[in-house]
């Protein structure tokens, strides 16, 4: 190849590549014009992690997996799982070895199939497990099966430490994640589950803040995920200190990973704790039982100034405020927790935060408990985002489910849709109005001629922010087991601006 010719390809690239960062820069401050938004387009691509579910060996895990239907989709694409303790394709025939110390292949015949294929947009696919080990899972979809995917892993533990129902939603990857409500005390077993979805390592810190301020923790310092690889951490292995109420702070240095708590006691059962929204001056914490015995409420916040909070419960009859329980200070860089009690009375509920005085970002999550004595379950519910444009929760029974719907500023109109059922059923659309400043436990939907289980999508249609969790519940044994998942946007959209060639830019 001579040089003439090199030169001419190099200047085609530079062409495109000058043309294309031309079509996305920023304004200059001549005052040129801002690209136009062409509007809303499906992602074409979502990548969700799942934790390990259960050191148990009396563990049933059961996997669902759905991706609503979305316009502007085509109907290409695919979805699927792989160990996180597998070697990517890329790293295939290298001598990179597993957790297991088995050649990148996981831990067995559990990891060497896959936990659920995916069905196609508008149909849920369901799948389990048992026993302690089962891996954690790294799940990549495209195309048509990308928009709004959502997989919810559902463990039920008969007996022993953590025994009830335990619930979360498989998450993206991220650089920072907030969890108020984890613990050290003496009877609770906290794991900080870390999974690495990429091909290069992550290196993470997890930061412990109680009530006196920041934990000493120097073995939570530059930690090492290895690539498309899950760590467990049991967080009473970072400090000697045994507190009851905790937030923990991950931040990772390089890379991104999956993060959730796994919190579970001896005598009250446990759940997931997932991460609380960003750090915010008025915060949402939605669909508190109505039968819940006692609730607890742990905030932080983590600026150089200390918050106030007005506490009001957003009720079916509007927003009230908590006999004796009307603020709460929250002293910087110190865990504070407030018990609430029965505060919802035998009505639906969601706890709203908002200023007192100045606005100050805070963190918070609610520890809730059903039951009495030693028939006690315990949930958690992490301040959450809005709906959005919509939210998806997938696992959903003909009983046993409740969907809670809060507009805590603004009267709101919302669509919710039940899906055809996994094994069976015709999808069904009903729409709710939800008065300003209340909780409705809506009676959602069932698909007709419903079979298996099925997924809700929360689409708001007119007025106010609309805040939404759905809980599960079954009785064991006497025990009111249950496990609470906040609907924040199942981020199926993104906004794409207007862009097109702009050759001009070579002249200058």
């Amino acid at each position: 190849m001579n040089r003439t010719t090199l030169s001419l390809i190099a200047g085609t690239a530079a062409v495109a590549a000058v043309t294309a960062f031309a079509a996305f820069d920023p304004p200059s401050a001549s005052g040129a014009a801002v690209p136009e938004a062409v509007g809303q387009l499906p992602v074409e691509r979502t990548t969700l992690l799942c934790p390990a579910p259960s050191m148990s060996d009396v563990a049933d895990t059961a996997y669902t997996s759905f991706t609503p239907v979305t316009k502007g989709t085509t109907g290409s694409g695919k979805a699927q799982f792989q160990a996180a303790t597998e070697q990517s394709a890329d790293d295939a025939g290298s001598d990179q070895k597993g957790k297991d110390g088995k050649d990148g292949k996981g831990t067995g015949k559990k990891a060497d199939r896959p936990v659920l294929t995916p069905k196609a947009p508008g149909t849920p696919a369901t799948g389990d497990t048992s026993g302690a080990e089962a891996p954690a899972l790294v799940g990549t979809a495209d195309g048509g099966f990308a928009p709004g995917w959502t997989v919810q892993e559902t463990t039920e533990v008969a007996v022993g430490t953590g025994r009830g129902l335990q619930g979360v939603n498989c998450t993206g990857a991220d650089t920072e994640f907030w969890f108020p409500g984890a613990a050290t005390a003496t009877g609770r077993t906290d794991y900080v589950h870390l999974t690495n979805p990429d091909d290069s390592a992550a290196v993470v810190d997890i930061e412990l803040y109680g009530k006196n301020g920041a934990i000493k923790a120097p073995l939570g310092e530059n930690l090492t995920v290895e690539p498309h690889a899950s760590e467990p951490i049991l967080l009473s292995t970072l400090t000697d200190e045994r507190q009851t109420d905790l937030t923990v702070h991950v931040s990772v240095r390089s890379g991104r990973v999956g993060a959730a708590v796994q919190a579970l006691d001896d005598k009250a059962g446990g759940d997931w704790l997932a991460a609380a929204a960003d750090p915010a001056g008025s915060l949402v914490l939605p669909g508190i039982p109505k039968d819940a015995t006692d609730v607890r409420l742990i905030a932080f916040t983590p600026g150089d100034d200390d918050a106030d909070l007005k506490i009001r419960l957003a009720s079916p009859d509007g927003l009230i405020t908590p006999a004796g329980n009307e603020t709460v200070h929250v002293k910087s860089g110190m865990t504070t927790a407030v018990d609430l009690g029965d505060v919802t009375r035998g009505e639906a509920g969601s706890l709203v935060l908002t200023p007192a005085d100045q606005t100050v970002p805070v963190v918070a999550a609610l520890q809730v408990v059903r039951g009495k004595g030693d028939k006690r379950e315990t949930a958690f519910i992490p301040a959450t985002a809005a709906v959005g444009a919509r939210a998806t929760s997938a696992d959903n029974s003909e009983k046993g489910t409740t969907l809670a719907l809060t507009a805590p500023t603004a009267t709101a109109t919302v669509k919710v849709t039940a899906s055809a059922g996994s094994e069976g059923g015709t999808p069904v659309t009903k729409t709710y109005t939800v008065k300003s400043g209340t909780t409705q436990n809506i009676d959602a939907p069932v698909p007709a001629g419903m079979k298996g289980t099925y997924a809700l999508t929360v689409e708001p249609v007119s007025g106010g922010p609309v805040y939404a969790s759905r809980t599960l519940a079954v009785t064991e044994g006497g025990i009111p087991a249950f496990t609470v998942q906040t609907l924040p946007n199942d981020h199926g959209m993104v906004s794409v601006p207007q862009a097109e060639e702009d050759l001009s830019v070579l002249q200058k």
